[in-house]
């Protein structure tokens, strides 16, 4: 085995790198690994006894056993962590190797890296991975940036190992630079509005309707075989069933309502503002993570503005079915939020992304895959120069038919005192984005009053500033 040339080393030997080393095993891809905690490094070896796998916690025993030209690969957190390795890496690698970051780094962290390594002629790949801990081990998907040569040298390795839908790999070359490190990001914030939806859901259907935990496992499994077909509705269905292990009862009711996150979410809606696109389901999904955070204040909130909380006591089964068309109306409408911004990313950043390419390689292996994203990647097939999904002629037929059950959900939702501030934003963004007139030119009006920021007219061209009456 020692004399093996190992394909690739990887760095970070956690729940992701563990289970990617073990799946380019699986497909006939020697790999080392390296970590600096022995213990990960006795897990590796003794998970992958009998692979073609060495772990080892000396650095320069790790280069040296990889085949030349070198690929380190690195799974380790966003930030100080992956210069902290590149550091280490560098005195040991030659020109013409290749480090890949497969983290979750900032976009313009991973543009500053490129153009840092560049300098050393060392190639550098930044990969997005999405799948969690069972997509690392049975097939992720895989959204590669970088230089398309440094690409190629890694590209059986991705293809090998990643998830595949219907014969087709979930891994394609996504354009130059921080290219698949902004896929990944805007992933993630497509992500957090599909969960906070998804909770909203949960909340109308408790508090509201007052399911059990049985009853809501069968609607979402149940829904998770229509149009609704989805990872995370599928494990949502899952979720209602686990039981406590400390104490009687499921585990869902003993879990604190208070939301982590590690950034990408936020990441998503601060570029977005940056390139001025509207991502209002987006936003509010990241705000609501912010809300959450807010425990005590809002226990201390619930005393002094007691809520009513009603039941709704009409037909839940009729409730329920506009529910999941209410559901499905706004994951459509995240979907559209997350690709315009792709798109206008395409265009500021010179990424090039085919968006049809993104959507297919996020059918399989990642968090967000749905069916829908079949959808999805027809219209941009069809189109792809459409700048809105809502623009395509098929999508906008499935979200017309729903605009009565979002609808219907709110009002509901504003009557039970059911905050569902993703459902909100998401028919804001619908009514908004189809208005031909909207209010800005109040907002133009006031801006040129108090601060001469000049406003522009319909019936003439030009830029133009009034000196307004004072009264």
């Amino acid at each position: 085995m020692d004399k093996i040339e190992y394909e690739l080393g990887m760095v970070g030997l956690g729940v992701m790198g563990r289970n990617l080393v073990l799946n380019f095993a699986d497909h006939g891809f020697p790999v080392s690994g390296f970590d600096k905690d022995v213990s990960k490094v006795s897990a590796l070896n003794s998970e992958g006894a009998g692979k073609m796998i060495k772990g080892v916690n000396s650095l320069q025993e790790f280069i040296s056993i990889l085949k030349k030209p070198r690929v380190v690969m690195m799974l380790v957190p966003a930030g100080a962590p992956v210069d902290a390795v590149i550091n280490d890496v560098l005195p040991f690698l030659e020109p013409g190797d290749l480090i890949i970051d497969g983290g979750n780094s900032h976009f313009t962290d991973t543009n500053k890296r490129f153009k840092e390594l560049g300098n050393k002629n060392i190639n550098f790949l930044g990969v997005g991975i999405s799948g969690g801990e069972q997509g690392a081990r049975f097939g992720p998907s895989i959204m590669p940036g970088g230089p398309s040569a440094s690409y190629e040298r890694i590209r059986p390795l991705f293809e090998a190992v990643s998830a595949k839908v219907n014969g087709s790999n979930c891994v394609e070359y996504l354009g130059t630079g921080s290219a698949g490190h902004y896929v990944k990001m805007v992933h993630n914030g497509i992500e957090y509005g599909l969960m906070q939806l998804i909770s909203e859901t949960y909340d109308v259907l408790k508090r509201g309707l007052n399911y059990t935990n049985d009853e809501l496992h069968d609607i979402f499994d149940t829904w998770n075989k229509g149009e609704l077909q989805s990872f995370l509705i599928e494990i949502t269905a899952d979720i209602f069933l686990q039981p406590d292990g400390n104490k009687s009862g499921r585990l869902i009711d003993n879990i604190l309502d208070k939301a982590k996150q590690k950034g990408t979410g936020k990441w998503t809606s601060q570029d977005a503002m940056d390139l001025q696109v509207p991502l209002n389901t987006i936003d509010a999904a990241v705000s609501m993570r912010d809300m959450s955070a807010y425990k005590e204040e809002r226990e201390n909130a619930a005393k002094i503005f007691q809520s009513n909380q009603y039941l709704f006591n009409g037909d839940r089964k009729v409730f329920a079915n506009k529910l999941r068309g209410a559901l499905f109306f706004s994951m459509i409408i995240t979907f559209a939020q997350g690709m315009a911004m792709l798109d206008s990313a395409s265009r500021e950043y010179h990424y090039n992304f085919k968006l049809k390419d993104i959507a297919k390689i996020w059918r399989g292996g990642c968090i967000i895959r749905a069916s829908l994203l079949e959808e999805i990647a027809e219209a941009f097939e069809n189109n792809p120069n459409i700048p809105n999904l809502l623009l395509d002629s098929e999508i906008s037929k499935e979200v017309l038919k729903r605009l009565e059950n979002i609808r219907f959900i709110i009002k509901s939702a504003i009557d039970l005192e059911i905050p569902v501030p993703a459902f909100s934003a998401s028919l804001s963004y619908f009514d908004s984005y189809r208005s031909p007139w909207l209010p800005a030119n109040l907002v133009q009006a006031q801006r040129d009053l108090f601060g001469a920021h000049t406003y522009e007219r319909v019936d003439e061209k030009g830029v133009y500033h009034t000196l307004w009456n004072k009264i």
